[in-house]
């Protein structure tokens, strides 16, 4: 059985709109290293474009980019929290809120700004990291039960009491093809002790971190088990969000990631695949000196690829080939611009990397409030026209 004819066996077709299993047939496909019919469209949206994006569109306030593009995928984040708890709200105005979240982080988020600012933590020792103990990871309140959660409810906007993830997926499946998510260790580490002091106690404790690693590792993998089988026959695949780069390199040294973070993220992807589901990986930075790993791991696609951190799907495309599956890089700089043949010339270079499938077309991490309506409008259209297969792009055509 190839791996197309796997993926997706899991997900019952009842109550899904004919358009839907397109997508989704469209989706394992690409996945697959197949041609489907036209390249998969997706992205990620920041409040503040939704909101520039319908009135510039004249769109009514309810207007969502997903659905009124008809868009290929969407992802879903159950709570991940540490600890399950409501938000500690430490002080609120009309201009900001800070609370205390379920990962012991002091977060502020000014309703102006896009992201908020993680400004505590309530591990602030490596000793406390150490003799940290979290709730169950199967505790069924992450998947069935409405309620408090920083990854969903303090980022890009704030919102209070998210609704249970089973309804969330529920409430999408006739319309998406619908991917659960997870995080892995370094993620976690960041937002339960800060990037700084995560990347500082990794060189002053290496051995005694790998031993927090593992223990995150049995953590999240445990959490994943349980958010599959939470959705079992409502999923369509997965993401595992984990940030390990910047702009030149990882944080830590390639050495100590694949000794102590890249065995837990195999698990979770082998886990994923037990269950019939594609992986997407979800990762910033320039990844160039660990990209392998994810290739000998079994990742079946890695997003967001950023082309400002040095990351090209077309020179990734000549080096691996269809050993891995690619999800976005066109780069956000050039749509903020607003420059049409800018546009035009950066849609469909990235659009070469898609001959022979195993590509989804996506920003290089998602869609600012820089951008415009009607270039957002501008480049679907580019992409429906242009993404159809076979792929014909002239002179545009890059790629091997």
């Amino acid at each position: 059985m190839s791996m197309f004819e796997t993926f997706g066996k899991t997900a019952d077709a009842v109550g899904r709109k004919e358009n839907t299993l397109r997508k989704l047939e469209r989706m394992n496909k690409a996945l697959a290293h197949a041609e489907p019919d036209r390249v998969p469209i997706s992205d990620f949206f920041w409040g503040g474009f939704k909101e520039r994006w319908r009135q510039e569109l004249g769109l009514p306030p309810d207007a969502d980019p997903y659905y009124h593009y008809d868009l290929d995928w969407i992802v879903t984040v159950p709570n991940m929290d540490p600890w399950i708890r409501p938000f500690e709200t430490l002080r609120e105005n009309q201009t900001e809120v800070v609370v205390k979240t379920g990962f012991g982080a002091t977060m502020r988020k000014h309703f102006e700004h896009p992201m908020p600012e993680m400004a505590a933590w309530e591990i602030d020792s490596f000793e406390k990291l150490e003799r940290a103990t979290f709730d169950d990871p199967a505790d069924p309140r992450r998947f069935h039960a409405a309620g408090d959660n920083q990854i969903a409810g303090v980022g890009d906007g704030f919102q209070r009491n998210t609704p249970a993830w089973i309804e969330t997926v529920g409430s999408l499946r006739p319309d998406f093809p619908v991917y659960g998510s997870i995080i892995e260790m370094n993620e976690c580490l960041t937002r339960l002790v800060g990037q700084i002091n995560s990347m500082l106690w990794m060189a002053e404790f290496p051995e005694r971190m790998g031993a927090v690693i593992d223990r995150l590792g049995e953590f999240y993998l445990a959490m994943t088990r349980a958010e599959l089988a939470a959705g079992r026959g409502l999923l369509d695949g997965f993401v595992i969000w984990g940030d390990v780069a910047y702009k030149k390199s990882t944080f830590m040294s390639p050495a100590y990631w694949r000794k102590c973070f890249k065995p837990w993220v195999a698990r979770m992807v082998q886990a994923v695949h037990e269950e019939g589901l594609p992986v997407i990986y979800h990762g910033c930075g320039n990844v160039n000196a660990i990209f392998p790993d994810y290739i000998e791991i079994g990742v079946d696609a890695y997003n967001p690829l950023e082309a400002k951190a040095g990351m090209d799907v077309v020179d990734l495309r000549n080096r691996y080939g269809h050993q891995m599956g690619f999800c976005g890089n066109s780069d956000m700089r050039t749509w903020e611009s607003g420059d049409r043949e800018a546009i035009r010339r950066e849609v469909l270079r990235k659009l070469s990397a898609a001959r022979g499938g195993s590509y989804i077309f996506q920003s290089d991490h998602s869609v600012s409030s820089a951008v415009s309506g009607h270039t957002y409008d501008y480049i679907v259209k580019l992409v429906r026209e242009f993404g159809n297969y076979p792929i014909q792009l002239g002179d545009h055509e890059v790629a091997r």
